[in-house]
């Protein structure tokens, strides 16, 4: 998946897993960029009665770089405090929780929000109510009125989410992890004895009726931009931002110290990364996937080699016999996939792809790249640059961006004639995609902020 359970030691850790980031300039109010970084994947609507919150204990971050060193100008961190109010019951909540401050809702959370710009500390706003789970239509009715509650409006165009959302990346989970059996081209695996399969096939949406704790942020772009005010040429640098998303513990945990609470101690250390979608997910190699999440991106350096000599696309040849020969025959060249790096690491410059660019410069940087010049496209495509839609992915990244096909395609060797235009692209590698789209979703993004669905109700599971 996009990032869930990414890495072994994060995967025990779901409360500081980041599992997805997007940043894109706002469609209904394109003065402001949206950034959304999702945590606790795989959320089961139903799993109470300790149904799903953030950490107390972890502090998260969205982190903005406007100057092309992948290093923070502009951090926004996101604590939280649950109180409980009643200890001698085991509910969530003792009746219907109707609004925000409902007495019957015993376990609640609240969010502090603060800005960290050039080394200042800003508070933005404090005790902002987080939105409970959705139970069900006896405990939680009229869910959309308590989620729209929940958006807070922090003064100077600020406004924030933070609570539960339906999860809004769409992959076919069971496909894609059975050595890339995309259902679509199925067919092709016969060659390993499974049988003569009937044809192509839709995807299965692997995260169908599941969850995610979304921190969603929209800012004005003059408060994260380099000059302070609204770019205005696509090829200027200083048009561009990078943006990734990280969760930090304090370094030592006591157990049981409170009342069989553990307490924090020492520095905070980072634990969970996230700038590009499936970095770690599917190009950091397994012994290296725990380092990396330690490490801030401005030393991506040294995980270089694993982008320009992807393992996917090694894989993808074998696993298909025949029907990638082109990329066959690049991967053997031992070329360098420089594709690869400008999309991932270093951002595209201008002059390969006709009004764009997003580069940031040399430093080597897994970050998602946006070009706060460019704005909201009229009819967006889901498949981003690659269907001719200079708003989405990977300038930046969108709710409804299909990342599964854009990577895909782009590993298989579509975007390589960037750096090599004497190169052809399998015909397959135009096509190859997992066979899940927007139409795979049970409930649909939203229109206005945060954008992704409301969650999924415990009470209306499939099982139900």
């Amino acid at each position: 998946m996009s990032s869930h359970r990414e890495a072994p030691e994060i995967s025990k850790d779901p409360v500081a897993d980041n599992t997805d980031l997007y940043a894109f300039v706002s469609p209904d109010r394109p003065d402001t960029v949206t950034l959304i970084a999702n945590f606790i994947p795989l959320q089961g609507p139903d799993a109470g009665p300790n149904f799903f919150e953030f950490g107390d204990d972890v502090t998260y971050a969205i982190h903005v770089d406007n100057d092309g060193d992948a290093q923070p100008n502009v951090t926004y961190e996101f604590r939280f405090s649950t109180r409980l109010r009643n200890r001698e019951t085991f509910l969530y909540n003792t009746g219907p929780i109707r609004a925000l401050s409902s007495t019957t809702w015993n376990r609640r959370q609240f969010c502090t929000v603060t800005r960290v710009r050039n080394g200042v500390r800003t508070v933005l706003g404090s005790d902002l109510a987080c939105p409970p789970c959705n139970i069900g239509p006896l405990s939680t009715p009229s869910y959309g009125g308590l989620a729209s509650a929940a958006t807070h409006n922090l003064g100077q165009g600020v406004r924030v989410f933070t609570g539960q959302r339906a999860d809004g990346f769409y992959v076919d989970l069971g496909s894609v992890f059975d050595l890339l059996d995309l259902r679509p081209f199925e067919q092709l695996h016969e060659q390993y004895g499974l049988g003569t399969f009937t044809g192509p096939a839709n995807g299965v949406n692997g995260t169908r009726q599941l969850n995610v704790h979304s921190i969603a942020i929209q800012v004005p772009i003059a408060q994260l931009s380099r000059s302070g005010g609204m770019p205005a040429d696509p090829a200027s640098p200083s048009s561009v931002i990078g943006v990734w998303a990280a969760a930090y513990r304090q370094k030592v945990t006591i157990r049981g110290a409170s009342d069989g609470e553990d307490i924090g101690t020492g520095p905070w250390v980072q634990v969970s990364r996230l700038g590009n979608p499936l970095v770690n997910e599917v190009i950091i190699p397994l012994g290296h996937k725990d380092g990396w999440n330690s490490r801030p991106p401005a030393g991506d350096s040294v995980f270089a080699e694993y982008v320009t000599h992807p393992e996917v696309a090694a894989l993808l040849p074998s696993l298909y016999p025949g029907v990638f020969p082109n990329l066959a025959a690049l991967n053997a060249s031992g070329k360098p996939r420089l594709d690869l790096a400008a999309i991932l690491m270093t951002g595209i410059p201008s002059g390969l792809i006709p009004g764009f660019a997003n580069f940031t410069g040399t430093t080597q940087a897994d970050l998602l790249r946006l070009n706060l010049a460019i704005p909201p496209a009229g009819s967006p495509s889901t498949l981003g640059l690659l269907g001719g839609d200079l708003a989405g992915f990977p300038n930046g990244r969108r709710v409804a961006d299909d990342i599964v096909a854009i990577e895909l395609r782009a590993i298989a060797g579509v975007t390589y004639p960037l750096v090599d235009p004497t190169f052809t692209p399998d015909g397959a590698a135009g096509v190859v995609d997992d066979g899940v789209t927007t139409a795979n979703l049970d409930i649909p993004y939203q229109a206005h902020f945060p954008y992704l669905g409301l969650p999924h109700s415990g009470f209306r599971t499939p099982a139900a």
